[in-house]
């Protein structure tokens, strides 16, 4: 793996086609996940460093940002680690492949269950947001409207 050139910071990487590194803090902040949930994300393949720095802390790019926001999505949609990890498989290959006919398909059967399952997050929604009103109008009711 590449090494930072700077003792200073992880902003470039050595070699010519390099792009900008961000340490791990940097990582989690701008995609919005903890440290911890991005080391755990690397322990279960979904995620590997582009980089370690000379002292060893690992370095990302944006591309491995995107990745961490395509799972960071998939999470609340209920899909586990393998199904993550086989998008992730899709997704890379699809900038490679010269015949994306199966690659197309399972992406197609991904975007079948992200729908069904956001529909049920609707359904859920709904009926939570009913359960709130009903004990608004309770409290309405009881103390008078608030303002």
């Amino acid at each position: 793996m590449a090494a930072a050139s700077r003792s200073a910071g992880p902003e470039h990487a050595s070699g010519p086609a390099s792009a900008r590194l961000m340490q791990i803090g940097e990582a989690a902040e701008r995609v919005g996940l903890s440290i911890r949930t991005i080391r755990h994300y690397e322990e279960a393949g979904l995620i590997v460093p582009s980089a370690r720095s000379e002292g060893g802390f690992r370095l990302y790019t944006e591309s491995d940002l995107d990745r961490l926001a395509v799972v960071k999505r998939m999470k609340p949609l209920g899909f586990t680690l393998d199904e993550m990890r086989d998008l992730l498989t899709v997704l890379d290959a699809l900038d490679t492949a010269t015949d994306h006919s199966e690659l197309l398909d399972r992406l197609g059967m991904f975007h079948t269950a992200a729908t069904t399952r956001v529909t049920a997050l609707r359904d859920q929604l709904a009926l939570a947001e009913g359960f709130a009103g009903t004990l608004r109008a309770k409290l309405d009711h009881h103390t008078g409207p608030t303002a």
